[in-house]
């Protein structure tokens, strides 16, 4: 089985949620793991103090840990505002420079769903930004409607992985949907808005779903990671995440993007300019 991991990147600093909730609900929820006792006082302390440094992203140290693992992950940046994102274009334009020259794929973190107009703008803004000719997109929260992958293929997204399912890589005209099959945030806040379980549940939890996709013949199964969770006031996350990439190594399972992985199932050659 071939693995593709990706990373979401929702915030990028904390003065972006100056005039909405999100720092309050953040508090309330921290709080709340705490009490329950999901996370320790010093996890819980460390992420006040977080907030002062008015850094809420580790791209810079998750795209250190993959480069170290071999892994070419596929980091998706906004260019439009809703549901809780809401940093700028060029705030992300140096972060998706530094991907890209440091051999990563860049793609959409997707808002508009169901607009055809707004769709098509997001394409084009990203298209702008980046200068690449060929990328993909997620949509945040895998927001869609019966027409957004229609939409998508039509904008022209060379692939999509919104979808979320124990199903393969499939055409939707000329893009490829990769349906998502893991993802920390459903994992370790399970049927919950905040954390939940410890790292073993979490552990046990994934190797079920891992057994599932290959009992089922998954033959590329994509991994979510958010960029914000690799760090010391996430605790589990960061090392649920450490654990999922060796434990996928130990299993023999190969690791590949989601332009290789095109082009390795249309017997070409990757096209990312």
């Amino acid at each position: 089985m071939k693995v593709i991991v990706s990373h979401d990147v929702d915030h990028l600093s904390y003065s972006e949620h100056a005039a909405d909730l999100f720092i309050p609900k953040f508090a309330v929820r921290s709080a709340i793991e705490c009490g329950l006792r999901h996370i320790s006082v010093s996890e819980f302390v460390r992420r006040g103090m977080r907030i002062w440094s008015n850094r809420f992203h580790n791209l810079g140290e998750l795209m250190e840990f993959d480069r170290a693992e071999g892994i070419t992950s596929t980091f998706f940046f906004a260019v439009a505002n809703g549901k809780g994102l809401t940093y700028r274009p060029a705030e992300a334009r140096p972060w998706i420079r530094r991907a890209m020259e440091g051999g990563f794929d860049v793609g959409v973190h997707g808002i508009a769903f169901e607009d055809e107009q707004e769709v098509r703008r997001e394409h084009d803004a990203f298209r702008d930004l980046s200068g690449l000719g060929q990328f993909g997109i997620r949509m945040h929260y895998l927001r869609r409607s019966d027409t957004t992958l229609g939409l998508l293929a039509g904008a022209g997204y060379s692939f999509d992985s919104t979808y979320y399912g124990l199903q393969n890589p499939y055409r939707v005209g000329r893009m490829w949907e990769f349906p998502l099959q893991i993802m920390d945030v459903d994992i370790i806040r399970k049927n919950a808005s905040w954390q939940n379980i410890c790292l073993d549940e979490a552990t046990e939890d994934t190797k079920k779903m891992i057994g599932e996709a290959c009992d089922r013949g998954i033959t590329h199964l994509s991994v979510n990671f958010h960029d914000r969770f690799f760090c010391r006031e996430f605790e589990t996350w960061m090392e649920w995440y450490g654990w999922l990439i060796r434990y996928l190594k130990d299993c023999g399972h190969e690791f590949t993007s989601y332009q290789d992985a095109m082009a390795e199932i249309e017997g070409g050659t990757p096209c990312r300019v």
